[in-house]
């Protein structure tokens, strides 16, 4: 609206300044006196300045009959294209003219403009591999998909042309969300250029969201031969789609083949968890517990994680609660001190009924780092030694406002998820899931619902009367309630 309401304005100025000139001239007095070959001409001001402008028309005829007339002389002396060269020095000068006007309204983001451009140079120039391909990103930016589509296949006709055809059209695909046929166009693309490294990784991006790991290990390998990617890194994202590889064949029940795949997926990257706890399982399957133990101890000793401890639980699933205990520290030697062998030794006390030892291992932690599964614990550890109720409720209720503590979050999006998975289901990141605690997004209610279990006091059993004169009999002792912690942990953590 601001540039129509310019160019009006720019016009009007322009018009009221040739009047003005034109008022001027005819207002000057005086002229131009020529004289030739006994002629004598005398011109106004006015005649003198429409005299010049004729004056250039002429000489710029000229100059196009003269070249015309040196077009058909060589033409005449055996030059079968000097004409036809003479007509299409005009109609290229158009076309790049209008070829560049194009490409610039597109660097633009003009897309209707580009295309209206893009059409005219196609008109002129008898280049495709240019044109075709302005017409075709024009249309993409203007929204013409139809056109777009067209234009990309005609390219794919080319060998110049054909990777940027096959971009194109997959780039489309993507945007339709036809990932199957987007998919077969990164193969296509990557058979003409293996080094290309976009179309790399959106290969890589669908082959892992349609669960294709060996196609995907496949295409992370041209990655780190291309030089796309460290080894280190290559080597921790092999083991993980190895990883996924194993637990396909492990749903689809080959329990032989998914035992070296978890296998294969732990040697690669021994500190990857998933891996590792998958690993020990099988081993623990094929009957080698000294090599799950040290699996999981090599893993441990990396990174604590109460899935490897699951994992180790899972090597003797019979023993008592006395026999896990002691079995138990020969895993968390080496992180005494560490949060996740303090919960983890208390969880096992609990267990074992030793509820003071239980506290002892948990130390501060409901201080510093109060979790819910720390005061989770702590709720039990009261409930153990026979507190009254209203303070293991005091403890349920700090437990309800707590932070969860680590979870698998993503890198990129920050979304918590249950378990591992290679894949964020948030953002499609790929190996985006570390193990850690997210930002805190929750807190004490507007309403103050969590402080219920301690406003409300339990029920207070009815006895029968008992008739005047007679003793009450003494009521037995009562054990104190165990709750069942390990439920209550694996929810909370």
């Amino acid at each position: 609206m601001i540039w129509s309401l310019a160019k009006v304005l720019l016009f009007l100025l322009i018009l009221a300044t040739l009047t003005l000139g034109a008022e001027v001239l005819l207002n000057t007095g005086g002229g131009i006196r020529i004289a030739v070959a006994g002629y004598e001409f005398t011109l106004g001001p006015l005649q003198a300045f429409i005299t010049f402008l004729v004056m250039i028309v002429l000489v710029w005829l000229l100059m196009k009959l003269v070249g015309f007339i040196i077009a058909l002389f060589r033409f005449l002396n055996g030059d079968e294209t000097a004409i036809s060269r003479y007509f299409d020095r005009n109609r290229e000068r158009k076309g790049f003219e209008a070829l560049s006007e194009g490409l610039m309204a597109l660097a633009a983001g003009e897309g209707r403009l580009a295309l209206n451009r893009a059409i005219k140079a196609e008109k002129y120039l008898a280049d495709p591999h240019l044109t075709t391909l302005l017409v075709a990103q024009a249309a993409e930016a203007a929204g013409d998909t139809r056109r777009a589509t067209e234009a990309y296949k005609e390219l794919l006709s080319s060998d110049v042309t054909r990777f940027v055809a096959i971009r194109g059209l997959l780039r489309q695909k993507l945007t339709e969300g036809d990932t199957d046929t987007a998919q077969k166009l990164a193969i296509k693309a990557l058979e003409l250029k293996p080094r290309h490294e976009e179309t790399q990784d959106i290969l890589l991006k669908l082959q892992a969201e349609s669960r294709d790991w060996k196609g995907a290990r496949t295409t992370l390998g041209a990655k780190m031969k291309a030089g796309a990617l460290p080894r280190d890194v290559y080597r921790r994202r092999d083991a993980v789609l190895a990883l996924q590889q194993a637990q396909t064949i492990l749903d689809e029940g080959s329990s032989l083949e998914s035992r070296e795949a978890a296998i294969e997926a732990n040697r690669q990257s021994p500190d990857l968890i998933p891996a590792a706890a998958m690993a020990a399982r099988a081993l623990a399957e094929k009957g080698d517990k000294k090599g799950a133990t040290r699996v999981l101890k090599k893993a441990w000793d990396a990174k604590p994680h109460p899935d490897l401890a699951a994992a180790f639980a899972d090597i003797e699933p019979g023993e008592s609660p006395s026999q896990r205990l002691k079995r138990f520290r020969n895993l968390v030697a080496n992180h005494p001190q560490h949060e996740e062998t303090r919960l983890l030794l208390a969880e096992l006390n609990i267990a074992a009924e030793d509820f003071p030892e239980a506290r002892r291992a948990l130390g501060d932690i409901v201080e510093t780092h109060p979790t819910q599964r720390a005061l989770a614990i702590m709720a039990a550890i009261e409930r153990g030694e026979g507190a009254d109720e209203a303070v293991v409720r005091g403890w349920l209720a700090k437990a309800l406002i707590a932070p969860r503590g680590p979870q698998w979050c993503c890198d990129k999006c920050h979304a918590v998820h249950a378990k591992w998975d290679p894949i964020c289901d948030n953002c499609g990141g790929f190996d985006t899931l570390s193990w850690r605690e997210p930002p805190e997004r929750s807190g004490p209610s507007a309403t103050g619902a969590e402080l219920l279990p301690v406003l409300v006091a339990p029920p207070k059993p009815v006895s029968d009367p008992q008739p005047q004169g007679e003793d009450k009999a003494p009521e037995a002792p009562t054990e104190p309630e165990v709750i069942d912690l390990e439920a209550i942990v694996r929810r909370g953590g």
